[in-house]
C-alpha cells in the first residue's frame, strides 16, 4: 500500500530524474569536446574532399576550443573510411566527412560490412560540388539540344562521355542524361578526372559531365566549353552555365557532396552543436568564396535536412543504377 509519504518520496525522486536527466543532456553538450576530435576523410590526401575537409577542420577548431584532425582512410570507393566512423566509440570525437558515394555504394558493391541507414547518423550537409556538362570548344556544339540531336542521329553509337569510373559520380550524371535526353550512350571509363579531360581535349569523346574545379584552366584558356550545370538553380561556382533544367532537363540534377556523419547512437546535444557550429562556419563569407575555388558550393544544414537529402539521393541514384545495370569497380 502507498502511503502518501512514500507517494511524496517517489514523486520527489521522479522529479530529480528528470532534472538529473535534462541536466546531464545539457552537460554532455556543454562538455563537448574535451579533447581532439577525428575528422576521417574516406579519401587520400589532396582531392577536394581532403582540402575541404581541412578547411573546415580549421574553423570548427577555432570555434569549439580544441583540433580537430583530419585522418585520411581511403580505399573501396569510401566504405573503409565509412566503417571506421560507423565501427567507432559514439561519443562526438570520430566523425565522418562523409561523400557522395556513401549513398550509391551499397547498390553498386551489394552487402556491407555496415548499414548506411542504421549505423551513422547525418549531422551537416557541409558543401555541394556541382556537375557539369562540358564539351572540347572545338566541337559544334555550343547547345545541350545540340549535343542531343548528334547523339539521335548517330543510331549506332549515340553519345559518347568520359567518366573517371564506373558508378562515379559523372558516370551516374550522364546515365541520368541519357535517360532524361531519350538518347544512347556510351560512358567510357578513365582512371580520374585527369585522364578523362585527355580524352576530351583531344576529341575522342563527345562529352563529360563532371565537377568543375580541374576544368576549370581548360575552359579558361578556351580549350573546352561548358553547356550546362545539373542543379536546380545556377551555381556561384560558375555563374555563366545555365541549368539543364533551364534548357529542357529538369530531372538532370546531379553533383558531389561531402558532410558531416557521426556515429548512430551519439548523443543528440553533441550532433546538434556540430551542427550548429558547422553551419555557422559555411555561413561565413570568407569561407564560401574559399570554396568556391575549389568549385565547391558550401551549404551548412540541420541534421534532419542532411538525413532527407542522403535518402533522396539513394533512391534516386539507386534507380539509375539499377536500370543500367552498373556495377563498381
Amino acid at each position: 500500500m502507498t502511503t502518501r509519504r512514500n507517494f511524496i518520496a517517489q514523486a520527489a525522486a521522479l522529479s530529480c530524474a528528470f532534472t538529473w536527466g535534462g541536466s546531464a543532456q545539457a552537460q554532455v553538450a556543454g562538455a563537448w569536446p574535451e579533447k581532439p576530435v577525428r575528422l576521417i576523410s574516406p579519401y587520400g590526401a589532396g582531392g577536394s574532399n581532403d582540402i575541404s575537409a581541412r578547411i573546415l577542420a580549421e574553423q570548427l577548431g577555432k570555434r569549439l576550443g580544441q583540433q580537430f584532425i583530419v585522418e585520411n582512410k581511403p580505399g573501396a570507393a569510401t566504405r573503409l573510411g565509412n566503417e571506421q566512423v560507423a565501427r567507432a566509440a559514439a561519443d562526438g570525437y570520430t566523425v565522418l566527412y562523409a561523400a557522395a558515394p556513401y549513398a550509391t555504394v551499397e547498390s553498386l558493391y551489394g552487402k556491407l560490412s555496415y548499414d548506411p541507414r542504421k549505423d551513422l547518423r547525418a549531422v551537416s550537409l557541409a558543401v555541394t560540388a556541382p556537375v557539369f556538362l562540358i564539351v572540347n570548344a572545338n566541337s559544334p556544339f555550343k547547345t545541350v539540344d545540340e549535343l542531343v540531336a548528334h547523339g539521335k542521329a548517330d543510331k549506332e553509337r549515340g553519345l559518347t562521355f568520359a567518366s573517371p569510373g564506373s558508378g562515379s559520380g559523372p558516370h551516374l550524371a550522364a546515365e541520368l542524361f541519357f535517360k532524361e535526353a531519350g538518347v544512347k550512350g556510351l560512358n567510357v571509363h578513365f582512371r580520374g578526372d585527369a585522364t578523362a579531360y585527355t580524352e576530351l581535349l583531344a576529341g575522342r569523346v563527345d562529352a563529360t559531365m563532371t565537377a568543375i574545379t580541374s576544368a576549370l584552366p581548360h575552359i579558361q584558356s578556351g580549350k573546352l566549353r561548358v553547356l550546362g550545370v545539373a542543379t536546380e538553380q545556377r551555381s556561384p561556382v560558375y555563374q555563366a552555365a545555365p541549368t539543364l533544367a533551364e534548357q529542357g532537363y529538369p530531372n538532370v540534377i546531379g553533383y558531389g557532396w561531402f558532410g558531416l556523419m557521426v556515429p548512430a547512437a551519439t548523443p543528440q546535444p553533441i550532433v546538434d552543436r556540430l551542427a550548429a557550429e558547422a553551419k555557422a562556419v559555411l555561413a561565413d563569407a570568407a569561407m564560401k568564396q574559399k570554396l568556391a575555388g575549389l568549385g565547391l558550393q558550401a551549404v551548412g544544414s540541420s541534421p534532419a535536412e542532411f538525413a532527407a537529402f542522403v535518402d533522396k539521393e539513394m533512391v534516386r541514384w539507386n534507380q539509375i543504377i539499377k536500370q543500367a545495370g552498373i556495377k563498381g569497380e
